[in-house]
């Protein structure tokens, strides 16, 4: 009997976790280390959307603007603090120079692709392994206060439908009430993307550990990457702080330390950690039936069957590790603009995770150019969990030479 091919994924997140999942189902033995616990960053803490809707990247006309608003007003969602660091400044000249609609589209079709697959590999993932994750499929909603924006949305949906095939329903103000009554009077209305779904983030992680151990996979927590033994032009042995871990190919799935481990690579990934903040609660009274986007403020509401969360801002900071009370502070603030109950106690988590950006809005599955058997899935930027188990599939393809089931080009290593 030949032995399997033994496969080392560092990295236990979402994207970590679907990579070993597909190989394990492909006929390789597989072994799971993390830095910390398994599902412990930001796969536990955020919104928990699964988002073919979510087409655009951040580089869009107009977010330089943002951004550099950004750099004065601590009270809005996107925040950057100024500090000495020529990786953030080469990031940030790099991501303006995609703010146009031709790169946009780029992106969008690249987005498209990973999104709308990983949405029906969830579906079915779900359905025949029961997991218990408080799957919904009610669709998503952009919520709009001022009627402007809402207006203006038209056109983004227009192009989302017309180019991508990705639609939704628009909800004027009086119908906003009957669909959602948790929200307040006056508001504009709603785009309703109804093949988006959601699922309990935390649940999910816990099911999907469940279900890899069933399936043979080892996960051995506390073990931080600092090294690979190599013999001409392959990784022989992961160096970790627990010792080596000898394998026959790895992928480093490590999200926004991806770049901390650039010397160790040998190449470069240009990621930026883009730090977000949730708050978990209990259900309020008036909970929300839908999960919903507060667009002029850019929080993220999502009602779980067992709690309810509130969740978003994006802060370059660094690899800052302080929970700041003025973000979460912006959390009840927008999202007391929009409903009736925004908050309510007694609350479960205030959480804060970092998400790995990347400066075209994509991330990089590809193999690393100086060991061949050595590959990188990471960059996910705010869609590490609606990407996952299409990156683990699409990972798993590439190294096992099947065909790919998308397009893997658009998600190289070294693209420019």
């Amino acid at each position: 009997m030949t032995e399997k091919r033994k496969t080392l994924i560092i990295g236990g997140g979402i994207i970590g976790g679907f990579c070993a999942w597909f190989l394990q189902q492909a006929g390789r033995q597989v072994t799971i280390v993390d830095r910390g616990d398994f599902g412990a960053g930001c796969s536990h803490g955020n919104c928990g959307y699964v988002s073919p809707s979510h087409v655009f990247p951040l580089t869009q006309p107009g977010q330089v603007k943002r951004g550099l608003k950004g750099l004065f007003d601590r009270k809005a969602a996107l925040t950057i603090r100024p500090r000495l660091s020529p990786s953030l400044w080469m990031w940030l000249l790099k991501f303006a120079t995609r703010c146009n609609k031709r790169d946009m589209m780029s992106a969008g079709r690249a987005r498209n692709a990973i999104l709308e697959s990983s949405r029906q590999l969830y579906e079915a993932i779900i359905e025949e392994h029961q997991l218990q994750v408080e799957w919904k499929t009610d669709g998503l909603l952009f919520v709009f206060r001022d009627q402007k924006e809402f207006d203006h949305f038209a056109e983004t949906d227009s192009i989302l439908k017309r180019d991508f095939g990705v639609a939704a329903t628009p909800v004027d103000g009086a119908e906003l009430q009957t669909l959602e009554p948790a929200l307040k009077p006056g508001l504009a209305g709603a785009w309703h993307y109804r093949n988006d779904a959601h699922l309990r983030p935390d649940r999910m992680m816990a099911e999907l550990k469940r279900l890899l151990l069933e399936s043979g996979v080892e996960i051995l927590s506390d073990h931080e990457l600092t090294g690979f033994r190599q013999n001409h032009g392959m990784a022989t042995a992961a160096q970790t702080s627990q010792g080596e871990i000898v394998a026959d190919e790895f992928v480093v799935a490590t999200g926004p330390t991806t770049p901390l481990l650039n010397r160790v690579l040998g190449c470069r990934i240009p990621i930026q950690p883009g730090k977000g903040y949730s708050i978990t609660m209990a259900r309020p009274s008036v909970c929300p039936v839908y999960p919903m986007l507060l667009e002029e403020v850019h929080v993220g509401i999502t009602p779980f069957d067992s709690g309810y969360r509130i969740g978003s801002t994006m802060e370059f900071a660094g690899y800052d590790t302080q929970m700041r009370p003025e973000r979460l502070a912006y959390l009840r603030n927008g999202a007391a603009e929009y409903l009736h109950e925004p908050t309510t106690e007694p609350v479960e988590e205030e959480w804060f995770g970092w998400r790995p950006m990347t400066w075209d809005g994509l991330p990089y599955i590809d193999r690393t150019p100086n060991m061949n058997n050595v590959w990188v899935a990471a960059g996910h930027n705010m869609l590490g969990l609606s990407m996952g188990t299409a990156t683990g599939k699409l990972i798993a393809e590439m190294m096992t030479d099947q065909q790919p089931h998308i397009d893997p080009s658009p998600y190289r290593i070294g693209r420019r």
